[in-house]
């Protein structure tokens, strides 16, 4: 028996599918601007904070990167509001998000801060600077402009792992191919257009995140 592929739904639940790919970018956009933040802060106390506080970094960073971003989301959904903290499907996700990015550019931004070459922190030492102000004028942007690649990766990682926040309801893309499919019984075609979709998105962000780079490294860019 053949298969008859059926669009006709697109115009019926574009409001759907748009309002999905509105909360994913919003997703995206707060988890990697807060995340890579995070992510700075953790590297920065891994690599060059004090003692008291490095294997502290070290267990929230192994706790996240060895364990599923699900749930990473279902703990701060379902399991914190046990504790009294109640939140929104979209302010768990934004979390979970933020929370993740923030382990795993922790490691990368670490790497590119272990491979400054030593020199840079004598020079900075060498105009009275405090180790704090050399990390943020000598150190931080040699780093981010070696490892902005191998971090925007990451975020595209990121972006296309919050297709799972649908589990929690967040209103997402997926959510809104699940609600598509659960309407017209079109499950091929709604994941098919939902994929399409995710692929644009992935490719667009990385292009973006490239533009960004070449705006904040305008070095690299010569080079």
């Amino acid at each position: 028996m053949s298969y008859h592929f059926e669009f006709n739904w697109l115009a019926q639940y574009y409001p759907e599918i748009v309002k999905g790919i509105g909360v994913t970018l919003q997703l995206i956009l707060i988890g990697a601007v807060l995340g890579i933040a995070l992510g700075i802060a953790c590297a920065w106390a891994r690599a060059l904070g004090p003692a008291w506080l490095k294997p502290i970094v070290a267990t929230y960073v192994e706790l996240i990167r060895n364990t599923p971003f699900l749930i990473q989301l279902f703990f701060i959904f379902f399991g914190l509001p046990s504790l009294g903290l109640q939140l929104g499907e979209l302010q768990a996700a934004n979390i979970a998000m933020v929370v993740n990015l923030g382990a795993y550019s922790c490691e990368i931004i670490r790497a590119g801060i272990q491979s400054t070459p030593k020199g840079q922190f004598e020079a900075g030492a060498s105009l009275a600077m405090t180790p704090f102000e050399t990390f943020r004028h000598v150190v931080l942007v040699p780093s981010l402009q070696r490892i902005w690649p191998a971090l925007s990766s990451q975020v595209v990682i990121v972006m296309l792992g919050s297709s799972v926040v649908s589990q929690i309801a967040a209103e997402d893309l997926t959510f809104a191919a699940n609600f598509i499919q659960s309407r017209t019984f079109r499950a091929f075609e709604a994941y098919m257009v939902s994929t399409v979709i995710y692929l644009v998105l992935a490719i667009l962000l990385r292009q973006v995140l490239a533009v960004i780079g070449s705006f904040i490294f305008p070095r690299r860019t010569a080079q």
